[in-house]
């Protein structure tokens, strides 16, 4: 006689799942019983379903000896390791002496500053220049113009003449503007000019021993060589200079008020002399010759 066949079986009391038939075999952990093609042979589950995503990792590249790749420089051949390494050897030693020359540039005065002070100046000076005074306590408040009129002989009964003020500051700020590389003497020949001339003169204008000597020559020779750049076609007997400055004005949302009216400091009248051209390349100094006979 048959068995009762009134309730289910154990086989049919175990659980089952969509797309797998059986406990995998003793012993396998791969998944393999798990995997959706084992669903297409039993019908009573339906249709196979859709394979299940897997991971993928892809294993370092290997040389035929089983060492990875080297990168970077060690990856390169011998000669150029070497040449590499003397490459960044020369740039991080030159970084090193460039940080302790601008170091002992802007230290206070040391034992180091007193016995090589002369070398450091060399390295700073003009490219690496450090202006301190755009910093406390001692922010720049004024803008300062060099400017500069001359006169010129004249050409039989015409007389000499007389130029208009030119300033020597604007050409240099037109210069400089939309510039990405502006040259170091526009932005500071004539600014430290006439910083050395003033440190070095008097309120009369009178020179205060060989610096203020040394520093009128310079100046000199700069408005010069600005004059003949200007080209008005006569020779320049004689020239002024002075400096208009006026103070930065108070910005929009303050309510200070500062006077931004020119204060003027003329010089007296210079007449020109060879030394004033001695050394610029002017055309000017036979004529000035011709003139001192």
């Amino acid at each position: 006689m048959d068995a009762d066949h009134g309730g289910p079986t154990e086989d049919e009391k175990k659980p089952s799942w969509p797309g797998v038939t059986s406990p995998p075999p003793e012993g396998r952990t791969d998944g393999a019983a798990l995997r959706p093609e084992s669903a297409a042979a039993d019908p009573a589950h339906g249709p196979a379903t859709a394979a299940l995503p897997t991971d993928t990792v892809t294993a370092p590249a290997q040389m035929s000896d089983g060492r990875r790749p080297a990168g970077g420089i060690a990856s390169l051949s011998l000669p150029y390791q070497i040449v590499a390494a003397l490459a960044l050897s020369v740039v991080g030693l030159w970084s090193c002496a460039h940080i302790a020359m601008v170091f002992l540039h802007v230290a206070p005065s040391n034992t180091l500053t007193k016995q090589h002070g002369q070398a450091v100046d060399r390295w700073v000076y003009p490219e690496f220049e450090q202006n301190w005074k755009l910093f406390a306590p001692n922010p720049l408040q004024q803008n300062i113009s060099v400017q500069v009129r001359a006169e010129l002989a004249g050409n039989g009964a015409d007389g000499s003449r007389i130029t208009r003020w030119i300033d020597l500051s604007r050409d240099d700020g037109e210069a400089i503007r939309g510039n990405p590389l502006p040259s170091h003497v526009e932005q500071n020949e004539l600014r430290r000019a006439w910083d050395f001339f003033n440190g070095s003169h008097d309120s009369e204008n009178r020179a205060n021993g060989l610096r203020g000597e040394l520093s009128e020559r310079y100046i000199r020779r700069i408005v010069m060589l600005r004059l003949d750049g200007h080209g008005y076609g006569g020779m320049v007997e004689r020239f002024q200079v002075r400096s208009a400055s006026r103070s930065v004005g108070a910005p929009p949302w303050s309510d200070e008020k500062i006077s931004t009216t020119a204060e003027y400091r003329v010089l007296p009248w210079w007449t020109v002399t060879e030394s004033d051209l001695s050394g610029t390349g002017l055309d000017q100094a036979s004529a000035v010759r011709k003139a001192e006979r």
